[in-house]
């Protein structure tokens, strides 16, 4: 039996990159799919359902409360539910960098996208969860919220910390309702939002000689995990934070 059978996910920023793997595969194992974003997702809806699968797209803006409450109202009125939200959107600004140099702009866009779209998120689909009596919430964190990043980024750092307490007390508060909320934590993946950081040898160098495995994460292998937290799988696990990040958090040191 597919592992998500029946159970309607929303996935945030699921056009591209991460979100739009997640997307298939959550898709493959049964899920129907709100394909939520900016740009335009229907190639992505597109590709799900000529593999055989259900989704469909709205635009989609996380920072909006207004926006917040058609995309569940659109994943209610499609697909008659709200069982997995997988709040996957988030940014990592160029001029991200050191508490001194970092822009107030390029701070503020980044918790706002990062940590009050998470938060609406869960504003807007936890009562309909309530109501279902069940739901589960994957909230994409970092590796970042449990240490400090080699390459210097301020802003993204604190949010992903922020997602991560905040994921931890929403577990908390909905534990006896049947709401489980974890968080993922990658490592570095090598998608378009982290080529457009790391831009230039010394700072991909930089992250890479601090990885004992040696490489990059592949989207599918963060798609595994976040599959995984959004299955009955994961039944008896809430308020925890996934880790996949090919060692990072075990050893940051150059391995020999």
């Amino acid at each position: 039996m597919a592992r998500l059978s029946g159970k309607v996910t929303i996935i945030t920023g699921a056009a591209g990159g991460l979100g739009r793997v997640a997307a298939l595969q959550f898709a493959r194992e049964g899920s129907h799919i709100v394909v939520s974003d900016l740009i335009d997702g229907q190639s992505a809806v597109d590709e799900i359902k000529s593999a055989g699968g259900s989704a469909a797209y709205i635009h989609a803006d996380v920072t909006s409360e207004d926006s917040w409450k058609e995309v569940v109202g659109f994943a209610n009125s499609t697909f008659g539910s709200v069982d997995v939200l997988y709040n996957n959107a988030g940014v990592m600004l160029g001029e991200d960098d050191n508490p001194v140099t970092t822009p107030m702009s390029v701070y503020e866009r980044t918790m706002d996208i990062n940590v009050k779209g998470v938060l609406l998120g869960c504003k807007y689909a936890i009562p309909h969860m309530i109501e279902q009596g069940k739901g589960t919430i994957v909230n994409v964190a970092s590796f970042v919220a449990h240490m400090g990043a080699a390459t210097p980024q301020i802003a993204y750092t604190a949010s992903k910390g922020a997602v991560l307490a905040m994921t931890r007390e929403i577990a908390v508060i909905y534990a006896r309702k049947g709401i489980r909320a974890n968080a993922l934590c990658p490592g570095p993946v090598m998608t378009p939002l982290l080529a457009a950081f790391l831009d230039n040898d010394a700072k991909r160098n930089r992250r890479l000689v601090h990885i004992p495995m040696g490489r990059f994460g592949e989207p599918e292998e963060i798609a595994n995990g976040a599959l995984f937290l959004a299955s009955d799988e994961s039944s008896w696990m809430t308020g925890q934070s996934l880790i996949i990040d090919g060692g990072i958090t075990a050893a940051y040191v150059t391995p020999e």
